[in-house]
């Protein structure tokens, strides 16, 4: 019969720890769960990332510039849920058609643009520099705003810029005399 030497802690249930637990802390913990925008961010980049690289030839991401990401834009446009009629449609300019139609759906233009805020953080996260942000050009932004007035157009639905608020303009001795009052 053999007998077995058993630590004194171990075998007294002492309040040192146990050899899991010693394993475990030992063990890199894992890193916490990225938030719902980090982690659609993350997928937004793969997503576009695996777009340039079934290019025919592959763009690579220093290659990318605005006309990729206009593709790219109007790539997405075939997997969209938000109908969008067209101009000889009966129900072009009616915010709830009575009856379903032909016309097709298309990503809808809240999307298009969350997607690219998404896309020109992640670029810079990844090394990008602001400057050459294919994300940031122009070119984008007149694209999401054509979409923006097209799909209001098409869904009745008038889309007015708001005008910015002026301050009443002073004279400046108005000002002078309002100042030499609260000094006297």
């Amino acid at each position: 019969m053999s007998t077995e030497i058993i630590p004194k802690d171990f075998a007294e249930g002492s309040s040192t720890r146990s050899v899991n637990e010693q394993l475990v802390s030992v063990q890199p913990q894992a890193p916490a769960p990225l938030s719902r925008y980090e982690s659609q961010k993350r997928r937004d980049w793969n997503t576009f990332g695996q777009y340039l690289k079934n290019q025919r030839p592959p763009v690579s991401l220093s290659q990318c510039n605005c006309n990729h990401v206009l593709e790219f834009l109007r790539y997405l446009d075939q997997f969209g849920k938000t109908k969008v009629h067209l101009l000889g449609c009966v129900f072009y300019g009616q915010p709830d058609p009575p009856a379903p139609c032909t016309c097709p759906l298309r990503q809808a233009w809240g999307s298009l643009d969350a997607l690219i805020g998404r896309l020109r953080a992640a670029y810079e996260e990844n090394g990008g520099s602001p400057e050459k942000n294919p994300f940031g050009n122009g070119a984008i932004r007149v694209y999401l705003r054509e979409v923006k007035e097209c799909q209001a157009k098409a869904r009745g639905i008038p889309y007015k810029k708001k005008k910015k608020r002026k301050l009443p303009s002073k004279t400046i001795d108005q000002d002078q005399a309002k100042f030499s009052k609260q000094t006297t």
